[in-house]
C-alpha cells in the first residue's frame, strides 16, 4: 500500500532555492521574491492518482498526474519551460523525472512522520524542502 500523502503541508524550511532557481534562468527579481515566501501544498492523492498545488501569495501551480503515465508538463509560472514529466513510487519516496532543455531535472517527495520533504534537483543543483502537515 503507497503511503497517504493527502493533506495540507506548510513550508518549515527552504535549502538552496535561489541556486536551484539560478540553475533554471529564473530572473533575479522573481528569485528574490521566490526566496522570501512561504509555501503551502495542498496535496489529494486517490490511489495512484495525484493532485498536487503549491500555494504562495506570489504565485500558485498545480499538477495532476497519475503514477506511472508519462505527461507533458508546461511549468507555467515556474520557468515556463515543457517538460516530460514522469513520477513513479521507489519505496515509499515519489520519484519525478522531467526531460526537457535541462539536464538531470526532477523531484522527490517522501513522509517522516509529520513532516513532508521535497528534493528538488537539477544540473547538480539540490535544494531541500521541508512541510509540516497540518491538522
Amino acid at each position: 500500500m503507497p503511503v497517504d500523502f493527502n493533506g495540507r503541508w506548510v513550508m518549515e524550511t527552504n535549502d538552496n532555492f535561489e541556486d536551484f532557481m539560478k540553475v533554471l534562468n529564473i530572473d533575479l527579481a522573481t528569485r528574490k521574491i521566490a526566496i522570501h515566501l512561504s509555501q503551502t501544498k495542498v496535496i489529494i492523492q486517490d490511489g495512484d492518482k495525484f493532485v498536487i498545488k503549491t500555494l504562495s501569495i506570489f504565485r500558485n501551480y498545480e499538477m495532476s498526474f497519475t503514477i506511472g503515465e508519462e505527461i507533458e508538463e508546461y511549468t507555467k509560472g515556474l520557468d515556463n519551460r515543457v517538460v516530460k514529466t514522469l513520477i513513479t513510487w521507489e519505496g515509499d519516496k515519489l520519484v519525478c523525472t522531467q526531460r526537457g532543455e535541462k539536464a538531470n531535472r526532477g523531484w522527490k517527495h517522501w513522509i517522516e512522520g509529520d513532516k513532508l520533504h521535497l528534493e528538488l534537483f537539477c544540473e547538480g543543483v539540490v535544494c531541500n524542502q521541508v512541510f509540516k502537515k497540518q491538522a
